[in-house]
This record gives structure tokens, C-alpha cells and sequence, in this order.
């Protein structure tokens, strides 16, 4: 199966004509100038945070730190980036561990007393570069996002060690769980919440303007949004498996007045997918009675959003207004969470055109948008745009069906697109994003974080070499496997 590359529709005819073909509903802006992109210009406040326009930075996972949770040259030099793209949010910069137990990879950032100074530092660099560029920075939104990997924690080379909300009939077998042990008791989540207000008030102490208790990719606070068949303090009913988020917003409130709370939400969910016999995703389970999700979403169909819609409906009484939407997740279906032609190593090929992708997560952002004014919300899934990017934000943007456009991926080839955007300038379309997943073939593999096939200074680096050694092997081992279930 294969879709139509984006750099291939070159016209806006083109464009709409793709879109009218695939059935969507996924409006854009035929012209993009300095004088139209102004709509990304304005300011938004919501609660007591404020940011200077509407280009945010997505958290990405790094794999770059030092083995004690400190950043590495390479990570400042992603920080310094991200200051420099001209965008006036920065959500979360990237995910960082409240505790060493729950770093998804051995070189993820650890916030402690340790490896406070360095993370202050990070966004001291940050904020130096976006003020030398463009003047100011008082008007950036900066926060820090903290995890905890929960089913997907890898803190050292030892390989997984996970900890898990409940077990699960399809993902327990992936990371090797086997019994009950693995399941956090409701003492060990009270301890863990203890450990997020911590890192929360050094945040502070950092500088950060807020932190963002992460709720999404099927990460800890993500998958105990699903955990109905839980017993106990944490599981069952909504207002239990939001326990967790709403002691850890009462605890920064109390123990760190003054510092904003956001939350980035997998606003919808699939069954997990595996590759097919012809390497494109299948689904992994029947999905007719298939309780493990939040946002429960049928194979192919639109966002289911009561879920999502009940969880936003609690947050100001939380103290947070400010929400980033994502779906789904990396590790069990790829392709609703960051749609791509090309997959990474240990994902599979898309099983419908990624425009499908993008689609369903922005019209669950607009819906979410309409019901829930009063929250900013931050949308996702926009790189796979690539050209078309600019025309597909401006539009959401200036009809009100999001408040804030964030970039991921993209930024790590061309960070300075937000900028180049706002004024008009041509884009460099040789460092748009083309999803080679090679951003996340090289890490999942024990490379460190970057864009191989884009970025100088990567296709430069030694590890590049090594990344086109491993997928040559990855691909030939594809192969073997193939040639074995087709025999």
C-alpha cells in the first residue's frame, strides 16, 4: 500500500483535491504572506500564564543526557534551537524523569537537587538565544515536562523494567511483564505524586514558568486514565484515575504557589497495532470489548472524545488551563500519534494515508476547542504538513480550532520555521521534516537524539554512519521475517 508523498502535491488544487479524495474534513488557507500569517502574532493568556503568539515546541523524549540525568552539549545545543525558532511557548522543552526509576531511555534527563543548575541553565540558553534573535523573551512561555515511563520505563541497560497501573492482555507481553508485580500499589503512586510535587518545586527553583504532569503516549499518568478494571484509590471511576493528577496539582499549588500546571493529554486511543504479513499495521486485538483505552477510538473511525470532554471539563478546578492534545501512542500505534510514510524500526507501515492521521487529531482538537473555550489549547500532529503546514495552521489558528499550533520533529531539522513563517520569508523546504523516522530509528537503536537526514551537524556525526549500518541490518532481518510468514 502507498500514498501520494506531500511533496508531491504541489499545487492547493492538488492539495484539496487529495483531501476531497480521502473524505476529510481538514480545512486550509490557500495563501500563506507576512500579512495573513499575523493571526500567529497574537498573545494568549489563560489563567495566569501568558505566552506572545500562537508557535509552540513540543516536548521530545532525548536521548542524549549523561547517565545521572544531566544534559549533555548535544541537549543544549536542541535547547538553544528550540529559543531560536521564534516560537513563544516551549511545552515542556522535553520529557524529564521526577526520579531515576522512570526514565524511559538510560540518557533521559533526571530533575533533582543534583541536576537542578544544569536544567536552569538549559533554560537560561534557551531564553539567551530567542532574546539575541529576537529581542525579547520576557513574553516566552517556558515549562518543564515531568514523567514518569510507568509500562515503558528503561532506566538503564539492563534493558525494561516497567511499572504498570494494571495488567494488560496485548501490551504485557511486549515489555515482558508476567505477574502482578509490576503493578504500582496505591502506597507506591502516593509516593510517586510525593515525587512530582518535589521536582516540581525545583522547576521552580529553575525558573521554569510551569511543569507539565504528562498525560499522554501511554505513559504512566496516561495509562492510569484507562485503569477501570483497578481497584483501589487509583482505579474504577473518572474521579479516581484522575486522583493522581489532581493530588499532584494540590501539591504544587501548596508547595509551590505561583507556578502554572499544564497537561499534555492523549485525548483519544486505538488498539495497539503490529505489522501485518506485508509489514503494513494490523490491529493486535479485537477492539469489541476492548476496555484498555481512554478515548476508546475504533480502528479507522474519528476521535471518540467523551472521555477527553469529561477530563478538560475537571481541569480549572485543578488550577490548570493550559492543555497540549496529542493521541494515541509511539510504542503501540505510531500512526494516529505522529503520522508518517516511513516508519520507525520497530513500528510498521502506515495502514492509511498519514493525511488520515493528521486529520482526526486536528478535528479532535477543534472539537475539544469548541466545547472548552476557556482553556488554551496547544494541537499536535501538524509535521507530516510539511508544505502545506503553514496553510493548515493559519487556517486553524485564525478560525479559532486551536489556540496554539506546536511542532515537534520538524524543529529538529528546521527550527527557525516558526519565525520564517511570521514573516513572510520563503521556507527552506530542503529541512522540512519528510518523516524518515530515523529520529527515532537511531535512539530505539542507542543512538542519541537528532535528525540524521537533515540537520548538518548530524548527517555529519559519527553515529550517522552507524544508523545506515543498523538499517541495513534492520531491513534485511525485515525481509527474512517476511519471506517466513508469506512462505
Amino acid at each position: 500500500m502507498s500514498f501520494p508523498r506531500i511533496a508531491s502535491l504541489k499545487t492547493a488544487e492538488a492539495f484539496a483535491q487529495r483531501i476531497q479524495v480521502l473524505g476529510l474534513d481538514l480545512g486550509f488557507d490557500a495563501a500563506v504572506t507576512a500579512d495573513t500569517a499575523a493571526v500567529f502574532a497574537n498573545s494568549i493568556t489563560r489563567g495566569d500564564l501568558s505566552a506572545g503568539n500562537r508557535w509552540a515546541i513540543l516536548p521530545m523524549e532525548g536521548w542524549d543526557g549523561a547517565a545521572d540525568g544531566h544534559p549533555s552539549d548535544l541537549t543544549r545545543r536542541r535547547w538553544t534551537r528550540f529559543g531560536e525558532s521564534g516560537a513563544k511557548v516551549i511545552w515542556g522543552g522535553e520529557a524529564v524523569a521526577v526520579r531515576p526509576d522512570g526514565r524511559a531511555n538510560p540518557n533521559q534527563l533526571v530533575i533533582n537537587q543534583g541536576t537542578l543548575g544544569a536544567l536552569a541553565d538549559l533554560r537560561s540558553a534557551l531564553l539567551t538565544a530567542h532574546r539575541e534573535r529576537y529581542g525579547n523573551a520576557d513574553d516566552v512561555l517556558l515549562g518543564l515536562q515531568l514523567t514518569h515511563s510507568g509500562r515503558y520505563a528503561k532506566p538503564t541497560k539492563a534493558g525494561p523494567a516497567p511499572r504498570v497501573a494494571y495488567r494488560h492482555p496485548v501490551l504485557d507481553r511486549r515489555v515482558g511483564i508476567t505477574s502482578d508485580a509490576s503493578i504500582l500499589s496505591d502506597d507506591e503512586l502516593s509516593r510517586l505524586i510525593d515525587d512530582f510535587v518535589k521536582a516540581a518545586v525545583l522547576a521552580q527553583k529553575a525558573g521554569f514558568s510551569f511543569v507539565d504532569i504528562k498525560h499522554c503516549h501511554g505513559y504512566l499518568g496516561h495509562e492510569l486514565l484507562s485503569a477501570r478494571t483497578r481497584p483501589g484509590r487509583f482505579g474504577g471511576g473518572v474521579e479516581n484515575r484522575m486522583r493522581f493528577l489532581a493530588e499532584i496539582a494540590a501539591g504544587i499549588r501548596a508547595q509551590a504557589p505561583g507556578l502554572g500546571i499544564g497537561v499534555r493529554l492523549s485525548a483519544f486511543d486505538m488498539v495497539p497495532f503490529r505489522p501485518g504479513a506485508d509489514e503494513i499495521g494490523v490491529p493486535e486485538t479485537d477492539d469489541r470489548g476492548y476496555t484498555h483505552a481512554f478515548g476508546f477510538t475504533p480502528v479507522g473511525a474519528a476521535g471518540s472524545l467523551d472521555d477527553a470532554d469529561d477530563f478538560l471539563s475537571r481541569l480549572p478546578s485543578l488550577g490548570i488551563h493550559w492543555v497540549c492534545l496529542s493521541a494515541g501512542s509511539p510504542y503501540y500505534n505510531p500512526h494516529i500519534q505522529r503520522p508518517a510514510i516511513f516508519p520507525p524500526s520497530d513500528a510498521y507501515l502506515p495502514p492509511e494515508d498519514p493525511l488520515v492521521g493528521v486529520a482526526r487529531q486536528i478535528a479532535a482538537t477543534a472539537a475539544l476547542k469548541a466545547r472548552h473555550p476557556e482553556l488554551a489549547i496547544v494541537g499536535s500532529g501538524y509535521s507530516y504538513l510539511q508544505e502545506w503546514l503553514p496553510h493548515v495552521a493559519q487556517h486553524s489558528v485564525r478560525l479559532g480550532l486551536t489556540d496554539v499550533v506546536g511542532v515537534g520533529r520538524l524543529v529538529l531539522s528546521y527550527p527557525e520555521f516558526p519565525a520564517d513563517v511570521m514573516a513572510g520569508r520563503p521556507l527552506k523546504t530542503k529541512l522540512f521534516c519528510r518523516t524518515f523516522s530515523d529520529c527515532t530509528t537511531g535512539p530505539r537503536n542507542g543512538l542519541v537524539s537528532g535528525c540524521y537526514p537533515l540537520d548538518p551537524f548530524f548527517v555529519r556525526h559519527p553515529q550517522a554512519i552507524e544508523l545506515k549500518a543498523i538499517k541495513k541490518t534492520l531491513a534485511e532481518a525485515d525481509r527474512i521475517g517476511a519471506a517466513g510468514r508469506n512462505a
